[in-house]
């Protein structure tokens, strides 16, 4: 049962984006999508707010979740969040394995 965290980190002056873009080219990005348990760390970002950005962090499990918080790279991310001034939502999912023939006609492969 894999659990994905939306997490929303907003600022000013385009520092969410400049938070993303120091977290990818710092290699704490690759770092985090190496760790066992990652299933997907990737950055969005709404088109109709140009001060937020979206991560989508997934993981395979709660443990593989636990270790990511507790490792080293915890404390980089809150050192970048604070240089940035950013301030974030979090939405908490766990997945659902079920297939739903309805929803096989909406979705397009």
């Amino acid at each position: 049962m894999a659990i994905t965290m939306n997490l929303y980190y907003s600022g000013v002056n385009g520092n969410a984006r400049k938070f993303a873009e120091e977290m990818t080219e710092s290699g704490v990005v690759s770092a985090i999508r190496a760790e066992p348990g990652n299933l997907k760390y990737e950055y969005f970002f709404p088109r109709e707010d140009e001060e937020t950005v979206l991560l989508i962090d997934s993981w395979a499990d709660q443990q593989a979740l636990d270790v990511h918080h507790a490792s080293p790279m915890m404390a980089k991310i809150a050192e970048l969040r604070e240089k940035y001034d950013l301030h974030m939502k979090a939405e908490r999912y766990i997945s659902d394995e079920s297939q739903n023939d309805g929803d096989k006609s909406f979705i397009r492969e």
